[in-house]
């Protein structure tokens, strides 16, 4: 028997071909292929090679990125109950291949199309996210991290991978030098991966933000983000046609205390609008809270002036732009049917 000879009696045909040559020691006894025989194919100089424990390529030259990817999740995936086949067949293509595990860390990064990632082959190791209770060890090429829950895997080249803002975070767990880290964070926003907040709060999470190196590259993200969101803003206003607002304005009662800052003000129309860029750090709920009851109550004593508040998160700034525009546009249709709001004095901010 050589490496290419058809498997039998259930045909690899309805298998994609990179899992026609990765498979583990259960499909190929599940293709009518023997222990004993497999062992033979895996001997030095022969046709086929074991990849990692339970899993082999069936070929002996070396393994293609694609192939120790798909061989990774082969070796950290949940098998299935005896008897139920390991790969889909033609009668049930949606099963899930690789259950509770996908990609994540610097190979994930790559997948998403990172460029400030190495290229899959020259990862010294692949991470994959398991749940915690797994029972698996680190072994070769696979470096095994645990998660009390998983987060929805994307699928991306067929593979389960995690979301950017886990991803990132497994990776930084990895890293301590201040500018790869920089570079990644940076890149997660300025290409549209994620927005802040979402990787600030899987940095907490994961308890990286008492790293220096770590809460200095958050800064920096912070403030990436913020300036990707204003110049959005910008954009909306202008290819939508809305009337140029007075930008970044402090708002004070005359004589009185400060009302607080915005992002844009239409002093006429008394229509104040403001970006939610909320980054919490600390890891705690009430912080979070904390932060939010600050707009709270800022958005209150506006509105008991007769101001109307439009709040924006720049999430839905870059997904519904066109929708944001029209509630602004509304809020400023709408000023002619209100009482006048109360006298304010608006200077720079």
């Amino acid at each position: 028997m050589t490496h290419n000879t058809p498997l039998s009696p259930r045909p690899l045909r309805h298998l994609r071909d990179v899992r026609r040559r990765v498979l583990t020691t259960a499909q190929l006894r599940s293709h009518g292929v023997a222990a004993t025989e497999i062992a033979e194919q895996c001997r030095p100089g022969g046709p086929w090679q074991q990849l990692l424990p339970g899993v082999v390529l069936l070929h002996p030259g070396p393994p293609t990125s694609e192939e120790r990817l798909h061989g990774a999740l082969l070796f950290t995936a949940r098998q299935p109950a005896p008897g139920v086949p390991a790969q889909p067949g033609p009668d049930s293509p949606h099963r899930p291949v690789y259950a509770d595990a996908m990609i994540t860390g610097l190979a994930a990064l790559t997948l998403h199309g990172f460029s400030a990632t190495p290229p899959l082959l020259s990862l010294d190791h692949v991470d994959v996210l398991v749940p915690r209770m797994r029972r698996l060890r680190s072994t070769s090429f696979v470096r095994v991290l645990r998660a009390p829950a998983l987060p929805v895997p994307e699928q991306l080249t067929g593979l389960p991978v995690a979301p950017v803002p886990r991803a990132l975070a497994d990776a930084v767990a990895d890293l301590t030098d201040a500018e790869s880290v920089r570079r990644l964070l940076t890149e997660a926003v300025r290409g549209g991966h994620c927005e802040p907040a979402a990787v600030v709060r899987e940095l907490t999470q994961a308890k990286l933000l008492s790293r220096p190196h770590v809460v200095d590259a958050v800064d920096s993200l912070v403030a990436e983000g913020r300036a990707i969101a204003e110049q959005r803003l910008y954009r909306m206003v202008h290819e939508y046609g809305l009337p140029d607002p007075v930008w970044n304005v402090d708002l004070r009662l005359p004589g009185g205390p400060h009302l607080g800052g915005l992002d844009a003000y239409w002093p006429e129309q008394a229509v104040a609008l403001e970006l939610d860029t909320r980054a919490p750090r600390q890891g705690h709920r009430q912080d979070e809270d904390a932060l939010w009851s600050e707009y709270a109550r800022k958005r209150e004593h506006l509105e008991r002036l007769g101001i109307t508040v439009v709040h924006i998160t720049p999430k839905k700034l870059r997904d519904t732009m066109e929708q944001q525009a029209a509630v602004v546009r509304t809020a400023l249709m709408a000023a002619d049917d209100r009482d006048p709001a109360a006298y304010v004095v608006v200077l720079p901010r």
